[in-house]
Order: C-alpha cells, then structure tokens, then sequence
C-alpha cells in the first residue's frame, strides 16, 4: 500500500486537494437525477409507465448530447463549457422537479426529464481529460496517468453508489424532490467550482483559425476506438441487465427494498477493486488486462444463473464487482492513447454515452424478460453481454495515436508554465 498511496499523492499533486472534492460532489448528481427522476414521477403522478418514460427520456438527452458537450471542451475550453452547462442542467432539473409537483402530463414531463440529461455537464469524463492533460503537461510516467484513471473511476464508482442511495433514503424520509432539488444545487455551486477551478487552464480552447491534426482522414474518431466503445456499451448492458436481474430477484424473495443494497455492495468492491489498480505492475500491458477483466466478468457472471437466495446473490454480486472498475479504467486507457489530446474530451464523453446508452437499453430490454421468464434471463443477458465484450477484447487491436507529442505540446501545455509545474 505504501507505493500505492505514493501514487494516488503523486495524482493529487497534479490537481491540487480541491479539484478532487468538487470533481466529486458535481458528478453526484448525474447519479441522482437518473434515479431520481423516476422515484419523483411515480411518487407524483402514480404512473409507473410516466416514470418510465421520464428516466428513459433522460438517459437518451445524456447519450446524444454528451459527445456534444466533450466536442465544445476541446474547442472552446472547458471552462465556459462547464460553466454554462452546469448551470443549464441546474435549470433544467429544477424545471422537471416542478414540473413534477404541478402535475404536468406525461408527454411535458418527458421533455423536462429529456432537457436534464441533455445538459448534464459532464465533470466525471471531462475530469478524465482535464487529469491526463496535466499528467501530459507534468511528463508524468505511465504509470501516474494510470493511477489518475483509476483515482477518476473510483470517484464515478462512489458517485454512482452514494448517488441512488441519497434519492431513496429521501424517498423513506420525505420525498424524491428533495434530492433532485438538491442535485439542481449542487452541480450549479460544484460544477461552478470545477469549471473555474485553475486546472481547467490546461485545456484552453482551440486557438481562432488553428487546424487541428486530422485522424486517420474524416473520421471524428480513431477507427480503434469504435472497438472500445462497443465494449463499453456491452459493459453498460451487463451493469443494466444486472440491475434487472437483481431487482426481480429480491422481489421473487419477498425482499424487493434490498435491491439497492446489493446493487451498492457491488458498486462498493468495484471501487476498492479500482483503486487497487494503481498497484498493477506497469510491465502489465492495457492489452491484457482489458482481456482478463472481460474474461472474469465472464466467469463471474456465471454462478449469478443460478443463485436463489439473497445471501448467495449478496456475495455473487459483490465478487463480480471485482471485475467492473478493472474494465473500466483500462479502457478508458486505452481510449486516452488511442485518440489526439486535441479530441479527448470527446472521446471521453463518447464512452460515457456509450455505458450509459448501454444500460439504459437493457434496462428496459431486461426487465421485460425478466417479468416473463424469471431473473434468471436477465442475468443470462449480463453474462452474454460480458461474453461478448470478452471476444471484443481478444478480438481488438487498438492502436495508439501517433501525432501524441506533437499534439501534448501544442494543446495540453499552458503557455507560460514548465513541465513539472502545478497550474
């Protein structure tokens, strides 16, 4: 643990102590209002259906309009962009949460519920891209960059279980619209914080008639990346088809408020599992542990098909979580070699659309079969949506960008600052 916690000392070094706070609590409520959302509609309007609709229509507005968001950072900065659509998401969340409580028809709400996503600031991939930058910028070893994406991840895994966890204890307690109220306050004062925070000089914008570098011709993205989105997406469906799965299960035992739970015991041993991966020998290619992290969600899948009582789910699930944050950090990896400093951000958006949109999908897919047939066929989707991302990996050849140095120097430094220096 000690040349871990070197590590992660060294990775804060290149932020500061308070960029990882506010990183933190403004990607906390993209984790809410998903969730929140359809507490909020059902508890107002009584509609499953309508709340349905609402969330849907919210993980749709988040999947096309994120790559947009990552598309305007690296051109214009990131701190106008952040800065603008914290504030709209604000907004717009507090808009739905009004909505809501007047009663709006389902077809307004769903327009509200698609407006907050599609201004959701996204601080978890542009943080990604704002750390490696000034990884880049400080001629930080592999390894540091490394650890940054797991430091990153660990913040999405806690987000992303702490998120869900606050909506329902608000829901028990008093009500759903207090914690999209809250959400709507916290990006507008964190997101505010990130985007003005000093850091965020190390992605300036596109200076006014600069040609960027092509990539492999017209293509918006290295054809290498179409390979890791697709096993981002196939992860986003296991995450979506587990979540079906789990929830069907413990309502078959008579135990339906335990669903959270384990959902979160899963969530908290991937992050511990991803904080752990600073500590993976550097000699250790992105190549093979992407191939092993696919294989053993895989294998792990497995025993999920015929787990039938709530303490074999609890401890199945919570070793399968082992196999997530590895996955996800050593692909975002990959993508950050694989692509030009100049479009990370948009990469970077692209593969949080691709998560989200794939889980969003199986969600909805899921959860029909699983009311059909049983838990068991939606965890019969997670494992084939794990087998399939294992072929992928074995499949795949990604490459890496090779105008990288020329591109860090011209885009990832600040004007002004030595490599080695904070901002």
């Amino acid at each position: 643990m000690g040349s871990t916690g070197r590590t992660y000392g060294q990775v804060v070094g290149l932020t500061g102590p308070l960029l990882p706070v506010v990183s933190f609590l403004g990607r906390l409520p993209t984790a809410t209002i998903q969730f929140g959302s359809v507490l909020l509609v059902a508890r107002t309007s009584g509609s499953l259906g309508a709340a349905g609709l609402t969330g849907g229509a919210l993980a749709v507005g988040q999947v096309a309009c994120g790559p947009l968001v990552g598309r305007l950072a690296d051109r214009h900065g990131q701190r106008t962009v952040v800065l603008a659509f914290s504030l709209a998401n604000a907004v717009a969340v507090a808009g739905l949460v009004a909505g809501a409580l007047a009663g709006l028809p389902t077809p307004l709400l769903t327009l509200l519920g698609a407006a907050a996503g599609a201004t959701v600031p996204l601080i978890g991939p542009l943080g990604r891209a704002r750390i490696v930058a000034l990884a880049h910028r400080a001629d930080a070893p592999d390894t540091t960059i490394g650890a940054a994406l797991s430091f990153e991840s660990t913040l999405d895994e806690i987000s992303f279980v702490l998120g869900p966890a606050l909506v329902g204890v608000a829901a028990v307690v008093a009500h759903p619209a207090y914690a999209m109220a809250g959400a709507a306050v916290l990006v507008a004062v964190c997101g505010t914080g990130f985007a003005l925070h000093p850091t965020a000089r190390v992605l300036r914008a596109t200076p006014a008639g600069h040609k960027v570098l092509p990539v492999r011709g017209r293509s918006r993205m290295p054809h290498s990346v179409h390979a890791l989105l697709a096993a981002l997406a196939l992860q986003g469906a296991m995450f979506g088809a587990c979540q079906a799965g789990i929830t069907a299960l413990t309502e078959n035992l008579g135990q339906s408020d335990q669903a959270g739970l384990v959902y979160a015991a899963m969530g908290v041993m991937s992050a511990v599992a991803g904080f752990s991966m600073a500590a993976v020998p550097g000699r250790i290619a992105l190549t093979t542990r992407w191939r092993t992290a696919t294989a053993a969600a895989f294998v792990l899948s497995l025993p999920l098909l015929w787990t039938d009582s709530l303490a074999g789910l609890y401890l199945v699930v919570t070793v399968l979580g082992v196999a997530y944050a590895p996955h996800l950090i050593t692909v975002f990896g990959l993508t950050e070699r694989a692509v030009p400093p100049s479009r990370l951000a948009e990469a970077m958006a692209f593969a949080t659309s691709a998560i989200v949109g794939g889980q969003a999908l199986a969600v909805a897919v899921t959860g029909r079969l699983a009311e059909s047939y049983g838990p068991v066929a939606a965890f019969a989707a997670a494992s084939t949506s794990a087998a399939l991302a294992c072929a992928i990996a074995c499949a795949a050849r990604p490459a890496s960008y090779t105008g990288r140095t020329t591109e860090t120097t011209r885009h990832a430094r600040v004007p002004g600052k030595r490599p080695g220096t904070r901002a």
